[in-house]
């Protein structure tokens, strides 16, 4: 998903999207598609990818499905929001879409408990595959909500460390840090400041410093983010206040809040060529996939690195995985070609050819563990480091709620306060944010 950060889309779900899905139900999840998937018939695709690139390469996926289904034909539209997504299936009618794709896997919960989208669990019993062997684990979780799964992973994201190799022997560091305590070492050691600035920013550790978000640093730490009833989790899993603690002290030993602050608004921008990863300003960058062919267009003068994000020294042996997430689709409740719908979904999300020639057309990662390991992946050797996070079974991702992602943006607005100084008390906060949570939780159900 190069075209939005998972920031982006995060706050997007939890402010404009806010009442997706919440007030109309569109539809009965019923999953008993009654039409006849041999007839001539003609679908509505909608797809959220705008790029001119992404947009070919989406054409180049549907024309394939329909080479090998020819009596079923596909209008696609793209650059699609949620919001639109929503209207259009309140609304219903032709025009309305059968099959959506979303990049926004934080409204999972919605679409499932809502019955927007079908229940696709019997569609794949139907067809005799079993999701668990075809797609990651991790992508496997944020596809379903409580037993429902209503959508299916369609390319996925995962996330990594990149590292300037200059800087890296420059500073006498012989391979990239494993553990958040050799991190915390590196970051210190490719720091040069410069008067009441710097020249060079070993990492930026802030929370708003592009994808240093609180769900991809916790995601290290492997957290259990509600318990067995529904209830956060956060103020009792030691997971979260690990997380907290390192970013905050990262924070103060690289600098300081304000210090960094201020370096930090004088950056280029996330998704321009003065990214400071490409322009040298920051050594070290949590990113994910799609930045490795950013930072390339952007003809930096070192050469870059790629690795898995460090982890907790107490979780040493699972150093390799990451955080994953990615884009959805499903199938609409209110389409009546829910059949022939299910031959596009099956097509786009589990044939290996499929799934392996669009990622190499757009650079995100492959989302079936068979497409993972196809010798037809086209990439840069250092990609392979994503498609590993991706089929490590100790990745991890964030789970589906019913209104969608606040939860994650309570943690990463106590997140801003905490690193910022505003909050001292970790404890207390957690308690208050878990309380906050919850009490989201219930007004929503």
């Amino acid at each position: 998903m190069p075209g939005m950060s998972r920031k982006a889309v995060v706050a997007l779900a939890a402010s404009a999207s806010i009442a997706l899905l919440a007030t109309a139900c569109t539809g009965q999840s019923d999953s008993g598609g009654s039409d006849d998937a041999s007839k001539e018939t003609t679908l509505n695709f909608w797809h959220a990818w705008s790029a001119p690139g992404e947009v070919k390469a989406v054409k180049s996926l549907v024309a394939g499905f329909e080479k090998k289904h020819p009596n079923i034909h596909v209008d696609v539209v793209g650059n699609m929001t949620d919001d639109k997504i929503n209207q259009a299936l309140r609304a219903g009618g032709d025009k309305a879409p059968d099959v959506v794709s979303s990049f926004t896997t934080n409204n999972v919960g919605k679409f499932c408990s809502s019955g927007a989208f079908v229940d696709l669990g019997p569609f794949f019993e139907k067809a005799d595959i079993d999701p668990e062997k075809t797609f990651p684990k991790a992508m496997n979780e944020y596809t379903q909500f409580e037993g429902n799964r209503c959508t299916v992973p369609l390319l996925g994201d995962a996330y990594g460390l990149y590292y300037n190799k200059t800087a890296f022997e420059k500073a006498g560091i012989t391979a990239p840090p494993k553990t958040w305590s050799e991190f915390e070492k590196d970051a210190e050691k490719l720091t040069v400041t410069k008067g009441d600035s710097y020249s060079q920013l070993g990492f930026m550790p802030n929370y708003h410093g592009w994808e240093s978000t609180t769900e991809h640093y916790f995601g290290q730490f492997s957290p259990t983010y509600f318990d067995s009833e529904g209830k956060s989790n956060i103020a009792k899993d030691p997971a979260f206040k690990k997380g907290f603690t390192l970013q905050k002290r990262l924070v103060d030993a690289l600098g300081g809040y304000q210090k960094l602050e201020k370096f930090r608004s004088k950056l280029g921008d996330e998704w321009g060529p003065k990214h400071p990863f490409h322009t040298g300003q920051v050594a070290m960058q949590l990113d994910g996939e799609w930045r490795l062919g950013m930072a390339e267009e952007a003809k930096p003068g070192f050469e870059i690195g790629v690795a898995p994000l460090p982890v907790p020294d107490d979780q040493a042996d699972q150093y390799g995985k990451g955080y994953i997430t990615g884009t959805i689709a499903g199938i609409a409740a209110t389409s009546k070609k829910q059949n022939a719908a299910w031959e596009l979904v099956k097509y786009m999300t589990t044939d290996t050819d499929a799934v392996v020639g669009f990622a190499n057309a757009i650079h995100n990662v492959p989302s079936t563990l068979e497409a993972l390991k196809s010798p037809k992946l086209k990439y840069d050797p250092r990609f392979k480091t994503f498609l590993d996070i991706a089929s490590n079974p100790h990745s991890t991702t964030t789970p589906a709620s019913i209104n969608g992602g606040t939860y994650l943006v309570s943690i990463q607005q106590f997140g801003y306060d905490y690193e910022s100084g505003k909050a001292r008390d970790l404890e207390a906060g957690l308690r208050k944010t878990a309380a906050q949570i919850d009490t989201d939780i219930a007004q929503a159900k």
